[in-house]
C-alpha cells in the first residue's frame, strides 16, 4: 500500500512538472499532465490534491472534469492543437522511421481520446 501511494505520489509529481512546464513551453501540453496529477494526488496525498484543487490557474478546468467529466470547448481544441504541433514537430525531427510511426500511432490514439472528451459550451 505504501509502495502503490509512493507510485502514485512520483507520478502526480512528474505529472504536475511537465503540466507547469506546458504553461510556458508551447509544445508540451498542460491539461493532460495536470489532469494525471489531479488522479495521482487523489490516490496518494490529499494536501497535494487539495492544494491542486483549489489553485487559481488549475482550479476551474479540474472542478470541470471531476463534476461533470467535461472540459471547455475552447480548452480541448487548444489541447489538440498543441498536441498536433507537438508530435508533427516531433515527427519531422526524428530520424528513425520506426519511431516516427510510434509517435503517430500515441497522436493518433491522443486525438481520438481527446475528441471523445466531453465538452461545456
Amino acid at each position: 500500500m505504501v509502495l502503490k501511494r509512493g507510485l502514485f505520489l512520483l507520478l502526480g509529481l512528474t505529472a504536475l512538472a511537465l503540466g507547469v512546464l506546458g504553461i510556458v513551453l508551447p509544445l508540451l501540453p498542460t491539461v493532460p499532465f495536470i489532469l494525471l496529477a489531479a488522479y495521482c494526488f487523489a490516490r496518494s496525498s490529499e494536501r497535494l490534491h487539495g492544494w491542486l484543487m483549489a489553485h487559481p490557474w488549475f482550479a476551474d478546468a479540474l472542478t470541470q472534469w471531476q463534476e461533470q467529466g467535461a472540459i471547455r470547448k475552447a480548452l480541448k481544441r487548444k489541447a489538440m492543437w498543441v498536441s498536433v504541433l507537438s508530435f508533427g514537430i516531433s515527427i519531422m525531427v526524428v530520424p528513425l522511421l520506426w519511431v516516427k510511426g510510434l509517435l503517430l500511432v500515441m497522436a493518433l490514439c491522443l486525438l481520438c481520446y481527446l475528441k471523445r472528451v466531453p465538452e461545456i459550451d
